[in-house]
């Protein structure tokens, strides 16, 4: 009886987490459409002086989309004379020798390129060493599979309306949306976080954050904050809770677009997860306490919570998942009463708090409704599921975060699709290793499957939309990493 009362905790823990969870989303939708209201509020006008701007590149190895990123970055319209572009380059392979010959086609720009040989502190550290040569007051920060928009910066310096004011965060959009499933299921996501997560925050005041690349931050924000900090993986994260702890705020515009490529496999998915989930849980350690012990609103440091622990979601959903076939069990033996087992399944309304927020996210800005509710009708499950598919791998970064163990900074393989001659198996950057986790997740999905077939045999039904989606997740993430990790053998 020990085990059946320890299962049933695990399940209600886990579950009443995505409930609070689900609730700081809901939370979130709302202030989303009261933040929709103002979308037709004028934009503040052109400063009279334009500042000066230093661009930032950090690039590592990335062979395949270096040439367009530059590119991209030298058609910035701006002032001449005002724009600095610094190239951080931590490459050990032909990547710099592209570089160095794509900037020399531009030789009335003020490039400035920057290689270090021992990578220290990874990205945070190329950008803490940008920042001692940086010419500009303020700092534009794009990752290497980024294409800036040429009117990038006129759209953004104009909201620094303050001298509080020390960063602007605009949206991601996806060059590749529509390369595969995959890649649609992925636009779901970030969708869902650029619109209802950043505006929701930004309307009503919660902290939220500098996304790594796209945005633009003041250089004195930047040091004011302690610069730079590489003791975590989301070095992005770390800062922009630094720099609202002190009292800068930050301002989020959805309408300025920043557009970006999609990992297009499972492996390249997976290793962006693990390294965005484990930042997460390690800027939750370093400032959920700070944040809790400072003097903000309620809602403040509820969104702090959910903000910050967002990605212990993936902890919550696994063990809510195993356990939930013990408590499936116990009930079928009569060991829990009925109305335990109602009860317990109440718990899954959480999902259909957070499954509405990407809905909503889903529909914005569609031209057709009757082609987006079809696009719905699969993409929104099929999203939920894989998302849940990803419990055990992402659970494994949210623990080694909260735990404290440290891991190198893992680079997301970049293919370059829009070329046309993207060659996916031919990727040099891809990993090979399949980590023996894909196997548990094959194992898993076998095992959720024996669920789903239970329900009918025994004709218990109250688990099976959850346990069929695990299921479903379990088999293609197991199916697409397998196939991932073998590209190129």
């Amino acid at each position: 009886m020990f085990f059946l009362y320890f299962l049933c905790v695990l399940y209600g823990l886990g579950m009443l987490f995505i409930l609070v969870y689900s609730l700081a989303q809901g939370h979130l939708l709302f202030h989303f459409l009261k933040a929709r209201k103002n979308k037709d509020k004028a934009p503040p006008p052109d400063p009279k002086t334009w500042p000066t701007v230093t661009v930032q590149l950090p690039v590592f190895n990335e062979v395949y989309v270096v040439e367009r990123l530059i590119e991209a970055v030298a058609k910035l319209d701006y002032p001449p004379g005002l724009l600095q572009i610094q190239v951080l380059d931590d490459s050990t392979d032909q990547t710099s020798e592209l570089i160095r010959d794509k900037i020399a086609e531009y030789p009335d720009i003020d490039f400035q390129y920057i290689h270090r040989d021992d990578r220290k502190g990874f990205k945070a550290g190329a950008l803490r060493e940008g920042l001692e040569k940086a010419t500009g007051e303020f700092i534009a920060i794009f990752d290497a599979d980024f294409v800036p928009d040429p009117l990038f910066l006129r759209r953004a310096i104009p909201h620094f309306t303050s001298e509080k004011i020390g960063m602007v965060q605009s949206r991601w959009t996806h060059l590749n949306r529509d390369y595969s499933v995959l890649t649609r299921l992925q636009a779901v996501a970030l969708d869902a976080h650029f619109l209802i997560e950043q505006m929701g925050r930004n309307h009503q005041g919660a902290f939220i954050n500098f996304n790594g690349t796209g945005g633009v931050w003041r250089k004195s924000c930047i040091y004011d904050a302690g610069n730079w900090h590489d003791d975590t993986l989301t070095e992005d994260l770390d800062l922009s809770y630094r720099a609202q702890r002190k009292g800068w705020e930050f301002v989020y515009r959805p309408e300025i677009e920043s557009p970006a490529e999609l990992p297009p496999i499972m492996s390249a998915v997976k290793s962006q997860q693990f390294r965005w989930t484990k930042g997460g849980a390690e800027c939750a350690m370093k400032h959920f306490s700070k944040v809790q012990a400072e003097k903000h609103p309620f809602r403040v440091k509820f969104h702090a919570f959910a903000h910050l622990f967002n990605s212990a979601i993936f902890i919550a959903v696994l063990l809510a998942s195993l356990s939930s076939i013990g408590v499936w069990w116990a009930g079928e033996q009569g060991l829990i009463p009925a109305w335990a087992m109602q009860g317990a399944g109440l718990f899954l309304i959480g999902f259909v708090l957070i499954t509405l927020s990407y809905l909503v996210s889903f529909f914005f800005g569609k031209k057709s409704l009757l082609g987006s509710v079809g696009s719905a009708i699969w993409q929104l499950p099929l999203f939920l599921s894989v998302s849940m598919g990803l419990a055990l791998h992402n659970a494994q970064a949210v623990w080694e975060g909260l735990t404290g163990k440290k891991s190198p900074f893992v680079r997301t393989p970049k293919f370059n699709l829009e070329s046309g001659k993207e060659s996916l198996s031919l990727n040099r950057y891809l990993i090979h290793r399949m980590p023996v986790t894909t196997w548990v997740e094959g194992i898993l999905a076998l095992v959720f499957w024996a669920m789903v077939g239970l329900a009918f045999s025994r004709q218990n039904f109250l688990f099976l939309p959850f346990h069929a989606m695990l299921a479903l997740g379990y088999s293609l993430v197991f199916v697409k990493s397998f196939n991932s990790y073998g590209l190129g053998r």
